[in-house]
């Protein structure tokens, strides 16, 4: 197994939001997987889900993940500081809506 791709409900902020979140081994980087397995899921989120938008939301230094969503025809629609064991961390929330 190279690494995994899906569709989540994922907490941002006081809401809900269907994210599509990607983790590839880092041998497998830069060779296009996550980026087609994302539009795959956004696809499928869609046309077969009939959501409204979907999102990635990435941590603000996660540049590789940040492409990944630009090309996946995302942009940074707003920010939100998670928590992560004690650890403030900035997040940036990608998003698309389906025309």
């Amino acid at each position: 197994m190279i690494g995994q791709c899906g569709l989540t409900m994922q907490p941002w902020k006081e809401d809900e939001v269907l994210e599509i979140g990607y983790l590839f081994e880092k041998s497998y980087w830069y060779q296009g997987y996550a980026t087609e397995a994302a539009i795959a899921c956004k696809k499928y989120a869609f046309e077969v889900l009939k959501a409204k938008e979907v999102c990635s939301i990435i941590r603000d230094t996660n540049i590789p993940s940040q492409n990944v969503a630009i090309r996946n025809g995302m942009t940074i629609m707003d920010q939100w500081i998670k928590h992560y064991r004690g650890v403030d961390m900035l997040h940036d929330r990608y998003v698309i809506k389906r025309i």
